[in-house]
């Protein structure tokens, strides 16, 4: 892809990206994007993206693959598959995140594609693979004997995790104040997700 192309690119994915995360990925207006961008072809997104999916998917790559990688090294650095560990491998690189305006826009548009976290464990080609592969720990670690109900924790332990850093990353957006300092805010979610997973199972009563 010839540079002056490549720079585009990168211009739409960065206004796209906030005005996804302002906005909402289906209310953001393309023509918006594209005026941002600083370009003039109202065809731009479909040119170099074929579609508005297709930027979303580029921004989920841009920051998804890095991500997995830091996932991968905060794993090794702990060295065991207890719960406690895949959970903080999962929190501590999306926390770094909130650091960035870049980062911050990511969670709140991931938060958005909540329709499609059940199909992390149908469709795996889809997910990075250290993703896939703390969440299929945890699952097979939840006390839950039916293999729905541990699906569904860590389903609900994944709607959870993104709904919190999204608002977290909104409210330094916006200025707002914060109750809890970043560690004590990592550590709290941490320990809410640890919960999820690991809290007895009960049975169902008919």
């Amino acid at each position: 892809m010839p540079r002056d192309a490549t720079d585009t690119r990168k211009r739409l994915i960065t206004e796209a990206e906030r005005l996804f995360a302002e906005q909402g990925i289906y209310q953001a207006r393309s023509q918006d994007i594209i005026a941002a961008a600083g370009q003039r072809n109202a065809s731009a997104l479909t040119y170099h993206f074929g579609s508005r999916r297709g930027v979303i998917d580029a921004i989920l790559q841009k920051h998804g693959d890095p991500l997995d990688q830091e996932r991968a090294a905060v794993w090794a650095d702990f060295d065991n598959d207890q719960t406690p560990s895949l959970i903080q491998a999962l929190i501590l690189p999306l926390a770094r995140c909130l650091a960035t305006s870049s980062g911050r826009c990511y969670l709140r548009i991931l938060v958005q594609l909540s329709a499609e976290f059940g199909h992390w464990d149908t469709a795996p080609a889809n997910v990075p693979a250290n993703l896939n592969a703390i969440l299929r720990l945890l699952r097979d670690q939840t006390p839950a004997q039916d293999r729905a109900q541990r699906g569904e924790r860590v389903l609900g332990m994944i709607q959870l995790m993104t709904a919190s850093l999204a608002e977290r990353a909104r409210q330094i957006e916006k200025g707002e104040p914060l109750d809890l300092t970043d560690d004590m805010y990592t550590a709290n979610l941490v320990d809410m997700l640890v919960a999820i997973i690991c809290s007895p199972a009960r049975v169902a009563q008919l």
